[in-house]
């Protein structure tokens, strides 16, 4: 997904600003889709706003400049729908944990530990985040609901797996420590 279709996407749930796009790419029910700097997200509004696809609209502020709100066009629902019918680019996936278990056998056993108490925890926290937005609002949008639903089951793998195979990555790194005994002469 390109951030055009990123913010295409914002804007097909209602008007944004370019900082409220920003907040949800990073921060809400968006960050799972791809990453928006304001470096990519102005220009990529800028553009959509020429090709008619975006309007925007101007509100003023008291003491602060006006704050430019976007609109997603009928032409802009009908481009980001085609969009969508493209074949899709494999999903990304980058972890820092995943650096740090490949070299377990590199790491004392405590880094590994460490690692995989503070992952847990992440995950724990991510979950919550889901399963919270589920008890505080009664999700009415289909697609919304299963794409929630998802996350939270891959979260729910993730966390059993590391409970059912942290050990045996800790015991990479405890038979790594281990001084290697001399054969037999």
């Amino acid at each position: 997904m390109s951030v055009r279709s990123l913010c295409l996407a914002i804007l097909s749930f209602g008007d944004a600003t370019g900082y409220e796009i920003r907040k949800e790419s990073t921060e809400g029910r968006f960050s799972y889709f791809e990453d928006a700097s304001f470096g990519s997200i102005y220009p990529a509004l800028a553009r959509l706003e020429s090709e008619g696809f975006v309007t925007v609209r101007e509100e003023p502020q008291a003491g602060k400049p006006a704050r430019k709100v976007y609109s997603i066009t009928d032409a802009g629902r009908q481009d980001f729908i085609q969009s969508l019918c493209d074949p899709q680019a494999p999903d990304t996936f980058k972890s820092p944990f995943l650096l740090i278990a490949l070299n377990a056998a590199k790491l004392p056993p405590e880094v590994i530990r460490r690692a995989i108490e503070r992952r847990k925890a992440q995950v724990e926290a991510e979950l919550r985040l889901l399963t919270d937005n589920e008890k505080d609002q009664e999700c009415t949008h289909p697609g919304s609901a299963w794409t929630r639903d998802y996350g939270i089951a891959c979260m729910n793998f993730t966390l059993a797996y590391l409970e059912e195979h942290g050990e045996a990555l800790i015991k990479i790194a405890e038979e790594a420590a281990q001084p290697v005994v001399a054969a037999a002469e």
